[in-house]
């Protein structure tokens, strides 16, 4: 008896200490609970790690603007105005003078229909702060328009914009201002901006990086919302005008801006006075681009930038009442 009761202790040992050994076997093997928690660990350390990096990105300072060129990198605008006295003259010249003043890199070609400079437009030139040049030419009186004669049956301005391109091809003639032309290799763009027009300072930029002939739309012209030209794939194909479309370049003045080397290299390029209604600016651009090679600007001649707007004739007649009363407004006080 004693000796089973030894046997069954003994076997009860043995399967007790490989029970113990199996255990502690298992215990060195790898158990698949754990992969989840491997995998929330690695998550949990991504995030940190993502965190750490916006910290850091937060610590630094924020990158400079992009610097626009400065001034002296850019070409030259040279706006040609030709001018006449009127009652509105000195109002319509303070206006264009402060838009010209919002624009870098820009000289100002002011020239009077006058046999020589007047002071009105001498003491608005020196107190623009504008960079200048006064010229002064009289139109012929052959080309002037007659009393009660409507603007468009002659050109007008002709011999004034001429004057200018003949400074700029260094021929003199200056009456105040800068009196020395552009030296040879200026890198500029000429533009012929009427004073009783309205310009957006946006166009000014636009046109700075002419290679020839740019153009773009203008707003409120030949009886029409705007004309301009028509574009496709990036090139000029037709011109959206109502009166004679068949025009070399049914354009307006303001529509078109050349650069300066192609002037320069085209020393026959002017105006024309005795050109056909309509024709005066074909007249000057005929000499220097083709049609096909004119470059669009202003979202390919989607956006209008300037606007043809004259200033209406202001009625005088209670001015006149008052001086054939002898009351008029003190002619000493300029307007």
């Amino acid at each position: 008896m004693k000796l089973k009761l030894k046997n069954v202790f003994l076997a009860y040992f043995l399967v007790s200490i490989a029970g113990l050994l199996y255990a502690l076997v298992q215990l060195g093997q790898p158990c698949d609970c754990l992969l989840p928690l491997r995998a929330a660990a690695e998550q949990l350390r991504q995030k940190d790690l993502k965190i750490s990096q916006l910290q850091e990105n937060l610590r630094r300072p924020p990158p400079a603007p992009a610097q626009p060129p400065e001034p002296e990198a850019l070409p030259t605008i040279y706006v040609i105005t030709p001018t006449y006295a009127r009652l509105v003259q000195k109002a319509e010249l303070v206006r264009l003078s402060q838009t010209l003043s919002l624009v870098p890199r820009l000289h100002w070609l002011l020239v009077e229909d006058a046999e020589g400079p007047t002071p009105l437009v001498s003491k608005l030139l020196a107190a623009s702060h504008l960079l200048f040049t006064h010229l002064a030419v009289l139109t012929p009186k052959a080309q002037r328009l007659r009393e009660g004669e409507p603007g468009w049956v002659r050109p007008r301005g002709v011999e004034q914009r001429n004057k200018a391109l003949d400074w700029l091809r260094g021929r003199g003639g200056a009456v105040g201002g800068e009196k020395d032309p552009p030296p040879p290799g200026t890198q500029g763009v000429v533009y012929f901006a009427d004073d009783d027009n309205t310009y957006s300072q946006e166009l000014f930029e636009e046109m700075r990086w002419t290679h020839g002939v740019s153009v773009w739309p203008v707003g409120l012209v030949g009886g029409l919302r705007f004309e301009g030209p028509q574009v496709q794939d990036g090139r000029v194909v037709g011109f959206h005008t109502a009166w004679e479309p068949n025009r070399p370049f049914p354009m307006d003045m303001a529509g078109f801006a050349v650069a300066l080397p192609l002037l320069l290299a085209k020393p026959n390029a002017q105006f024309d006075a005795t050109a056909p209604r309509g024709h005066l600016e074909s007249s000057l651009l005929s000499h220097l681009v083709d049609p096909k090679d004119l470059e669009p600007r202003a979202a390919n001649c989607t956006r209008v930038l300037v606007w043809h707007t004259r200033t209406e004739k202001p009625k005088m007649k209670q001015e006149e009442q008052l001086q054939r009363q002898g009351r008029g407004s003190n002619p000493d006080i300029e307007v």
